[in-house]
């Protein structure tokens, strides 16, 4: 079982990976709450929902992330490539660069 914290950061390296398997909406809420570290109160304000639906769109959204990893396993597959990279011989930059591109895309 996963501590708050270690969950934060699971669920917000799954979202990297496979935000764009989620919806419009549920983009802006996850980015909201994830990146800009927005409360569900002022995310209800902003968008003009109740803090319940927010946390319902949270609440799905994870689901939704989880489903593609147990699917896909790409965010597995990510972390041991950069196992990988961090055990190479290349120089600190080359890692850096490639570990970004393994995440973010070339």
């Amino acid at each position: 079982m996963m501590n708050e914290l270690d969950e934060f950061e699971y669920i917000n390296k799954l979202y990297e990976v496979y935000k764009n398997g989620l919806t419009d909406k549920q983009i802006y809420i996850m980015d909201r709450y994830y990146i800009y570290n927005l409360s569900l109160s002022e995310i209800s304000k902003e968008i003009k929902i109740s803090r319940n639906a927010v946390s319902d769109a949270i609440k799905h959204a994870k689901l939704k992330l989880i489903d593609f990893e147990e699917k896909f396993h790409l965010l597995a597959k990510i972390e041991n490539l950069v196992k990988m990279v961090e055990k190479s011989s290349l120089t600190d930059k080359e890692k850096k660069e490639l570990i970004e591109a393994l995440y973010y895309g070339i």
